[in-house]
Order: C-alpha cells, then sequence, then structure tokens
C-alpha cells in the first residue's frame, strides 16, 4: 500500500479500473509552476533566482536581500497553492495530450503537496476542464503508483519533473515506463543526465505519441 495513509484512503476511493494506468505529476506537467511561482513571489516582496534545481536558498527578500530559510519556503509555497487558481494555467498542449490518452487509459494524477490543498486543487483543475481523479501525497510517490496500478499487472506510465519522483516509481513498479516531462526545459542544465530507462521529453506533443505507444494504446 502507499507509505501514505491519507493517499492510500484517496486510492481506495477510486473505481476499479483495468484500464492501463497513466499517472501524472501535476506542477510543471499539467499546470505552470516555475513560470507563474516567480511572479507570485514578487507580489509578496521576494525574488527567485534559479541557481540550482531547488527552491530552498534560491528565494530571497527583495528589499534586505537575505535568503529565507526551509519553513519560510513552505509557508510562502502554502499560500501559493491557496491562490492557485489565479495563477497557474494549463501548459500547453496537456488537455488536448489527456483527452486523447483518456479514451483508452485510465488517468490519475499525483501530486507532491500537503494534503490540505487538495480541495482548492481539485475545484481548480474542474474549472479548467480537467477532471481526472486527484491524489495528494506527502511522501514517496513509488508506493502509491504501485498500489494504483492492483495486481493484475496492467502497463503502467509515469510523468513527472522531479527525477527523484521517478527513481521512487521506478523502486516500486520496476517496469513502469518512466517519463521527465519539464515546463521549462531551461531547468534541465541543473540536472544529470537523465538515466537510459527514463525518457525525456520536451513538450506534450512529443511525450503524448511515446506515451501511447509505451501504454499499446
Amino acid at each position: 500500500m502507499s507509505d501514505d495513509p491519507e493517499t492510500a484512503r484517496q486510492i481506495e476511493e477510486l473505481a476499479a479500473d483495468d484500464r492501463p494506468l497513466l499517472v501524472l505529476d501535476v506542477d510543471d506537467v499539467i499546470l505552470e509552476f516555475i513560470r507563474p511561482f516567480p511572479r507570485y513571489l514578487l507580489s509578496r516582496g521576494f525574488g527567485l533566482t534559479l541557481a540550482s534545481f531547488r527552491l530552498t536558498g534560491n528565494i530571497a527578500e527583495t528589499a534586505s536581500g537575505r535568503l529565507i530559510e526551509q519553513a519560510e519556503v513552505s509557508a510562502l509555497l502554502g499560500d501559493f497553492f491557496d491562490a492557485q487558481a489565479d495563477w497557474q494555467g494549463v501548459i500547453d498542449g496537456a488537455a488536448e495530450a489527456l483527452a486523447t490518452l483518456g479514451q483508452h487509459a485510465e488517468i490519475v494524477l499525483l501530486t507532491a503537496m500537503p494534503h490540505k490543498h487538495r480541495a482548492v486543487r481539485r475545484a481548480h483543475l474542474d474549472a479548467l476542464g480537467l477532471t481526472y481523479p486527484l491524489l495528494t501525497t506527502e511522501m514517496a510517490k513509488g508506493p502509491a503508483i504501485a498500489k494504483l496500478r492492483g495486481a493484475n499487472g496492467r502497463p503502467v506510465a509515469f510523468v513527472d519533473d522531479q527525477p527523484a519522483n521517478l527513481l521512487s516509481a521506478r523502486s516500486s513498479v520496476a517496469d513502469a515506463h518512466l517519463f521527465h516531462l519539464m515546463a521549462d526545459n531551461a531547468l534541465r542544465a541543473f540536472l544529470p543526465p537523465t538515466p537510459d530507462d527514463i525518457i525525456a521529453v520536451d513538450n506534450w506533443r512529443e511525450a503524448a505519441p511515446k506515451i501511447a505507444s509505451a501504454l499499446e494504446l
């Protein structure tokens, strides 16, 4: 089962489905994050300078230049997610790709965020016409994907912008088809090369046919 009991509870609420499974991260895979978040920070008196692939250590107070600590970063992220409907739009090509893939696959959105933000994100996705099931997790994604797959061994594909989440999926579902997709491909410069068993895709137009082929749709 999922290591996060609340995530496991959410999975139990889903209807049984034996179609090929497509699991998708949300931030910077379905919804824009790394582009609107700096604008949000500016509205709050902070600036983001991406010198590495992380937020903590790269956000500073505009007035003083002080780099803020992890607790302050988490608080700003929480406030941003509360206001996400005002900031986060759909990544180019995502809605169309999912509409096509969803004709023959079960699509589940798996987002790493505090569970308390799930209702806000659910409402925002619904308003955008993205009504696919939404799961939140505060722990590793791999065990949740394994539980979602079930016992019948159906094909699984997983798309995420965070390499650590893809590696977690690989450790829990060894034969999962893994795709690394980022809203801003310039950030790849901060990452090590993609492992051979993880397929790097630049956008949804490239990703959609590769996912369909992997799931034999």
